[in-house]
């Protein structure tokens, strides 16, 4: 194990917070890395909160103020996993201050804030990603491999869905995430924004035109008014000739975490569900669909735990962006996805979002 050592601090300590402090934790016990990340100060807004985090997740310190966070010589990198009204000041005066910042998806609520993160990181000397973790999937990333090697030919349809149903219950009360001030928007981009970065990755291929519409079901709920979509589908023109379909929603009953994308070449197709998550499933065009379990040491990140067959879990995509963020950080490389590529997720929103709002065809800027 490498003597060097570098310092974290991690703004934010709820469902994200916990899933972020897991991979800081793990991720040198079990890949070689050139920097030992040190978990120094986590960051809340309430003391008696943050500091009962501090002690669960296995932090050093606890703050309230995420500028004296900042501030401190012994942080090196700053994690931020706030709701997306904040990661635009956090994250630009992060990389002001020389950090390395990684940022929660989706990059920020609005294409100019988005804008403002890209511009702060091309002008710092630190790195700095955003963290879809879907990404870094096993059978996500072997996907990616399989069309880039031309396994699939000339990719004609992308199909993509997010579907899951925690918000059906029309007394589930109001919190951040369907609320519009805090969250930006509702499915389209907490999920929706999850399978457009996804697709793109897998296909290598980018959205650059949209006809979409959002939906919300239930515009009242104890605590006050959504003013965010419930669902958001639309379709779209992508940059290699590929035409693609999306769904995201949080009204799919009986679906938890379905997100499924499957691709359509000249030669093959292959399609992943993240509710099987070590699956991968790929035809060859004269066949049906073969099963690849994706548990082998060849296989994308899967060498560095257990024996084939011993699958894995969803805390271990955040592992994999961790190790990938830290050995950037330490080879003086970008890291991807890019504040750029987080851009063009949001830019993709936006288009959907006025395509909703007009009833037209919008080219994504």
């Amino acid at each position: 194990m490498t003597d060097r050592t570098i310092g974290v601090g991690m703004v934010g300590y709820a469902f994200m917070g916990r899933v972020h402090s897991q991979a800081w934790r793990t991720v040198s016990a079990f890949f070689d890395l050139p920097l030992r990340p040190e978990m120094r100060v986590i960051c809340g807004r309430t003391k008696e909160a943050t500091e009962t985090a501090r002690r669960r997740m296995g932090w050093d310190e606890a703050l309230t103020d995420w500028r004296e966070l900042i501030s401190r010589d012994d942080i090196d990198i700053v994690d931020i996993c706030t709701p997306g009204d904040s990661h635009a000041e956090i994250a630009i005066a992060a990389l002001a201050a020389g950090k390395h910042v990684i940022c929660e998806k989706p990059l920020a609520n609005t294409v100019p804030e988005a804008v403002s993160m890209v511009e702060a990181a091309q002008a710092s000397p630190a790195r700095s990603m955003v963290a879809f973790n879907y990404r870094r999937v096993p059978a996500v990333a072997l996907a990616s491999r399989l069309v880039a090697e031309g396994r699939l030919g000339t990719i004609r349809h992308v199909r993509a869905q997010y579907l899951q149903d925690w918000i059906v219950d029309p007394e589930y009360p109001l919190v951040w995430r369907l609320q519009k001030d805090k969250a930006g928007s509702g499915a389209l981009g907490d999920i929706g924004a999850h399978i457009i970065d996804a697709a793109q990755f897998i296909s290598g291929q980018r959205i650059v035109g949209v006809s979409g519409l959002t939906e919300t079901f239930v515009r009242d709920r104890p605590g006050g008014r959504v003013t965010v979509d419930d669902a958001a589908l639309f379709v779209a023109r992508m940059s290699g000739g590929a035409v693609g379909s999306f769904e995201a929603t949080r009204f799919a009953t009986g679906r938890k975490n379905a997100l499924r994308i499957e691709l359509n070449g000249s030669l093959g197709s292959l399609y992943f569900d993240f509710e099987a998550m070590n699956e991968l499933w790929v035809s060859s065009g004269d066949e049906g669909f073969t099963r690849i379990l994706v548990t082998e040491p060849d296989h994308p990140y899967v060498g560095a735990w257990w024996p084939p067959g011993h699958g894995l879990g969803y805390e271990h995509s955040f592992t994999h962006e961790i190790k990938d963020f830290l050995e950037a950080i330490a080879q003086g490389t970008d890291p991807s996805p890019s504040f750029a590529d987080g851009l063009r997720v949001q830019q993709v929103l936006a288009a959907v979002e006025e395509s909703a709002a007009e009833g037209r065809y919008k080219e994504v800027m």
